[in-house]
């Protein structure tokens, strides 16, 4: 179930909204503290705040995978996400510190993912968030679509020094 991804909100957009902030508002104690923190963050979803990954470009991708114990036979994944702000004067990158499951679907991406486009925080059966993510694409159909299941999600704003 999605509340805001494009078939949601393109249909309905201040109704998808809605149902989406009551499902966060119901579901606070089940969520991860940053991953709430993220999705109930007013700018999160405002465009013009250039925090918002709204309209970023996927600039990096890190699947990281470590070991631990006997011939590091326990094995940890994270995931790091680095995107150029939509307004070229900061970046966003977002960490996934354990990954439990995720799906990176990209039915063409010859000139890159395009845009963010949307994206969501939902409960992950049995603890964690999933956090869906849509790119814009060039218009490609179906877009972009990336699914992360993990213990929490991490962000992050990093200003970039523009000359004057």
């Amino acid at each position: 179930m999605s509340f805001i991804l494009a078939r949601e909100r393109d249909s309905e957009c201040i109704e998808a909204f809605r149902r989406y902030r009551e499902y966060l508002s119901e579901n606070s104690t089940h969520f991860p503290k940053s991953a709430f923190d993220l999705a109930t963050a007013e700018w999160y979803f405002y465009p013009h705040d250039h925090r918002c990954p709204h309209d970023a470009w996927m600039e990096s991708i890190s699947i990281i995978e470590t070991g631990s114990g006997d011939r590091n036979k326990q094995r940890l994944t994270t995931i790091k996400v680095r995107l150029l702000g939509a307004y070229h004067d900061g970046h966003i990158e977002l960490t996934y510190p354990v990954v439990f499951a995720y799906e990176l679907n990209s039915p063409s991406s010859e000139r890159g993912l395009g845009d963010w486009r949307y994206d969501e925080f939902r409960i992950r059966t049995g603890g964690g968030v999933i956090h869906e993510i849509e790119w814009a694409g060039f218009g490609q159909i179906p877009p972009s679509r990336w699914q992360i299941e993990s213990s929490d999600v991490k962000y992050q704003w990093i200003p970039l020094c523009l000359p004057r």
